[in-house]
């Protein structure tokens, strides 16, 4: 089975679809902080755009924070990275207001 992969160039496209919708993504996710709303879309958006399996996505214990969504975003990045680019400053960038 091969695996998909993301490029940089993808990758950072989606972060910026996402902060162009912030408002309505927060608007209809409200789950927690706006860090943690943001940091859940662009992990569901990875999950699905990267056909991530049940076995491989990350799981929760308790109630997941800003820090936990971002590791687990990290997680499904390490080894589907096209080139191995800096995921960290993309989503800084995206959790901007």
């Amino acid at each position: 089975m091969q695996m998909t992969c993301i490029s940089e160039t993808r990758f950072i496209e989606i972060c910026e679809g996402i902060r162009s919708d912030r408002d309505l993504i927060i608007k209809h996710n409200p789950i927690g902080s706006e860090e943690e709303i943001l940091l859940w879309m662009l992990l569901s958006c990875l999950i699905s755009y990267l056909s991530v399996t049940d076995q491989e996505t990350p799981c929760f214990t308790g109630v997941p924070d800003a820090n936990a969504y971002r590791d687990a975003i990290l997680f499904v990045l390490d080894s589907r990275r096209e080139d191995r680019f800096d995921a960290k400053p993309h989503i800084d960038r995206m959790l901007e207001k």
